[in-house]
């Protein structure tokens, strides 16, 4: 499957900042720094006015502003080429209307023109991940002239995992991408660069926890690091 993406553009549509990296960010690295991949991520949410009782952005807007820097930090780490920001509100994308994310994630599609979408896995606990995946793929209907062939999901750490027990929709990887550790250090790297989200261990974004994450699906596949995939549509 690697092989298969090498030279080719690829979308990463993501709810908060840091999602990219939690869900990808090795892989990521490895597929810009190995694989020649042209890499845009679109990150919709703002991803911090849920803190409070009621949304004020005025009242976050020195955060707002550090949270954007951070942003072009990670990017760095990861080395991937373009970012776009916009401004859903976070944790509250049961209130938009779904037309209107779609309307966003189709206009970044139409302007970079990727062949291949990464994105969250739809049965995550947080609102806003589900809402994302349900837009990417309404964003990404199989029509005539759909240039996406191939729509990959993720997990987010402290969101897919936390999905209750119970629940049917639970993240069933069906895709492995080996990793080495240097792409997993720049997966951390980038992560410490968000002043508001990185945690200590034991939280599942702390780098221990992000490493031993790694370990534990290479462990599954065979490898010593991998990040885990379900593979949604893939056209040949």
């Amino acid at each position: 499957m690697l092989e298969s993406l090498r030279n080719k553009k690829i979308m990463i549509v993501v709810a908060h900042p840091d999602d990219e990296l939690l869900g990808l960010g090795a892989t990521m690295n490895k597929l810009i720094t190995e694989y020649n991949v042209s890499t845009h991520v679109v990150i919709l949410g703002e991803g911090i006015t849920s803190r409070s009782d009621q949304r004020d952005s005025e009242s976050w807007k020195k955060e707002l502003e550090t949270h954007k820097k951070n942003i072009h930090a990670a990017k760095d780490c990861i080395g991937y080429q373009s970012v776009s920001i916009h401004d859903f509100p976070d944790n509250r994308f049961d209130d938009v209307n779904l037309l209107d994310i779609v309307k966003v994630i189709e206009k970044e599609k139409n302007e970079f023109k990727p062949s291949v979408i990464f994105t969250h896995h739809g049965g995550d606990l947080n609102i806003d991940h589900q809402r994302t995946f349900e837009a990417v793929i309404t964003a990404t209907r199989p029509m005539e002239n759909e240039q996406v062939n191939t729509i990959i999901t993720f997990e987010t750490p402290s969101g897919t995992e936390w999905r209750a027990s119970s629940d049917p929709r639970h993240f069933i990887p069906t895709l492995f991408f080996e990793v080495s550790e240097k792409n997993i250090n720049a997966k951390i790297k980038g992560m410490e660069s968000y002043e508001f989200e990185k945690r200590k261990y034991p939280h599942p974004r702390s780098p221990e926890a992000l490493k031993i994450q790694a370990q534990r699906w290479g462990i599954s596949v065979g490898k010593p690091f991998a990040e885990a995939f379900v593979v949604i549509r893939c056209i040949n």
